[in-house]
């Protein structure tokens, strides 16, 4: 039998916006923007009850990108906000879209105690290891020894793990997707706005100018099968070409 589609339907298409898209050509921030535009007709929330919040970097554009309402604020303050907003109006659909340094350096703080108080808003964390709006600088997650503008020898400092600092905040959901793998992004972000409760995505993206190729050991594609374990609830965590490397 033949669903009838209702003539009032959202698609990704109504997500859209006029602004012209500023972004690196090639920038994985591109591959998640339509992801995202591409989920939001499938939470099942009208576009004036959807909310984009976002600080500084190249990532906290995304509010312009989106035909739903939104606040560009400021530096590492996102997590601030998007509370405040879902506190107004508990109705609405909050995504928090954030970069590495937005959110783990100037922002670190709010970023421990969004997850600590579990605010039921949904965070984007765009990670690239870099600064890429400002040109180039390290990053709280920046790998040690990685040789930038201003680390011309080396970085000295350890590295922040998104994840493990998610984990010591007591966040009770963290996921973990890859820019070149839109469907899995898409499946990712429809369970996240199922949760009730802060859900952090960290999006592993590339930053083709300033960082290219920096997840290459897990996304290339003569490695990604032997360096990628999808893990799905109920299921065993086999992974590798011939699937037999397994965890337990």
């Amino acid at each position: 039998m033949e669903h009838l589609i209702e003539e009032n339907a959202l698609t990704f298409r109504d997500f859209e916006t006029d602004q012209d898209v500023r972004w690196c050509p090639g920038c994985g921030d591109y591959a998640i923007l339509k992801a995202v535009q591409k989920v939001m007709p499938q939470i099942g929330k009208e576009k004036e009850d959807i909310v984009f919040i976002s600080g500084i970097g190249c990532s906290s554009r995304f509010p312009y990108y989106m035909n739903t309402y939104g606040f560009h604020t400021i530096h590492g303050r996102a997590p601030s906000f998007a509370t405040g907003v879902k506190l107004a109006n508990p109705n609405l659909s909050v995504w928090q879209v954030t970069g590495d340094g937005d959110a783990l350096a100037i922002g670190g703080n709010h970023y421990i105690h969004v997850l600590r108080r579990n605010v039921d808003i949904n965070i984007l964390l765009f990670n690239n290891e870099i600064y890429g709006l400002t040109k180039g600088q390290f990053s709280p997650t920046s790998k040690t020894g990685l040789k930038t503008k201003s680390s011309p020898q080396g970085t000295v400092d350890g590295s922040f793990n998104p994840g493990k600092l998610a984990l010591g905040a007591q966040a009770n959901f963290f996921a973990r997707v890859i820019d070149i793998d839109p469907k899995r992004m898409a499946e990712v972000m429809l369970v996240a706005e199922k949760h009730k409760g802060t859900s952090l995505i960290e999006i592993l993206q590339n930053c083709i100018i300033f960082n290219d190729k920096v997840f290459a050991n897990v996304t290339a594609k003569d490695v990604k099968l032997e360096m990628q374990l999808w893990l799905t609830h109920g299921e065993p965590m086999i992974f590798g070409k011939e699937k037999t490397k397994e965890l337990y």
